[in-house]
């Protein structure tokens, strides 16, 4: 049987001048290569970049009625085109008009007449920087959807891991360690408990305390899930690594799978540490109420030094009012609430919530 393809998956770009020389100029470089739009004035290109999203825009800036500068502005001011790259191909070559249009929102600026060669390859340039922003974001939405995966297995709602991977990245940042660096534990965050999936769902989901025994199963999802994510060279899947199997140590010791103690504990795990137990502790689950965010700071600061980093408290705490905005952002339904334990039922798996009494 032959499979015929029909659609055209080449990048696609928006060509906008006034002057049709010019875009038959442009069309000759490139439409070998990528799919090509083309508009005449601002007002058509505001319209068919909305309805095609095409990958790049090229973009006159003298036209008529509305200028290139103005389209860019408009373009970067509406969250449908904002991510669309913009370069400028104009007869303006003064450092000025050039300044002018980065500031407007351009990524890159190609003087008039065009070269074909240093076109094509600046074209190739931000498309390739495109794909690595595509998959940045796939990678991270793949990571999310995974971590999801395991909460499900339990009690939690897949906003959980979405928030306390932004705890983690604030509290990173407020301790002084680099974006980069900030950047890859909120990617790695997600994936804290992912050695859930190795537990019997008899363990996860019983509904009353555990015994020793199952305790002592419950417990392995942390060697479970750094044994999922492997070892590897320094990057997103060692810090997953990492997180997955130290989140549940404790500054004093006391904490599993292996007892480290005080800085023995990689930073990465003592940051998600805080992170995860008070996303557990202000969350509402089926089985449970929500704690205050007045209870749940005061139990973080009665475990200082105890189950938590001191410094990883302070740092969390410094940036509290972002903190309580990405709460209400990523906020809970009463639908997500119920939709994975039955009224009632309560899990001896959330050892998050084992640090103190009651609010």
């Amino acid at each position: 049987m032959q499979i015929s393809e029909t659609t055209d998956i080449r990048p696609a770009i928006l060509v906008v001048d006034d002057e049709p020389t010019n875009l038959q100029v442009l069309r000759v470089v490139l439409q070998d290569q990528y799919r090509l739009f083309f508009a005449k004035n601002g007002a058509r290109a505001l319209l068919l970049a909305a309805q095609e999203q095409p990958d790049l825009i090229l973009l006159d800036i003298m036209m008529p009625e509305m200028s290139g500068y103005d389209v860019c502005i408009a373009l970067k001011r509406n969250p449908v085109t904002a991510s669309i790259p913009v370069i400028f191909v104009t007869a303006l070559a003064d450092a000025k008009d050039e300044a002018k249009g980065f500031a407007a929102g351009c990524v890159d600026y190609l003087t008039k007449p065009i070269n074909a060669a240093i076109t094509k390859a600046r074209v190739r340039t931000h498309l390739s920087l495109v794909q690595i922003d595509t998959l940045r974001q796939t990678r991270l939405e793949l990571i999310q959807r995974l971590g999801m995966a395991a909460e499900y297995k339990d009690n939690e709602t897949g906003l959980h891991v979405i928030r306390m991977s932004h705890y983690a990245r604030l509290t990173a940042l407020a301790l002084g360690l680099s974006a980069a660096y900030a950047e890859e534990l909120f990617n790695a965050a997600p994936m804290h408990d992912i050695g859930k999936i190795g537990t019997p769902d008899a363990i996860l989901q019983k509904p009353g305390p555990l015994t020793p025994e199952e305790w002592a199963v419950m417990r392995q999802h942390a060697e479970v899930g750094a044994s999922i994510m492997g070892t590897h060279t320094p990057g997103l899947l060692q810090t997953a690594h990492t997180v997955a199997l130290t989140h549940h140590e404790r500054w004093d010791g006391s904490g599993y799978p292996r007892g480290l103690k005080a800085e023995e504990i990689p930073i990465e795990g003592r940051i998600v540490a805080v992170a995860d137990v008070f996303d557990a502790l202000t969350s509402e689950r089926p089985y449970k109420p929500a704690w205050t965010v007045e209870a749940a700071i005061a139990l973080l600061q009665r475990e200082s030094g105890k189950h938590f980093d001191p410094q990883v408290v302070a740092a969390f705490l410094s940036q509290l009012p972002a903190i309580i905005e990405i709460k209400n952002r990523w906020m809970e339904t009463a639908e997500s609430m119920h939709q994975i334990v039955p009224e009632g039922a309560v899990s001896g798996s959330m050892d998050a919530l084992q640090v103190g009494a009651s609010p």
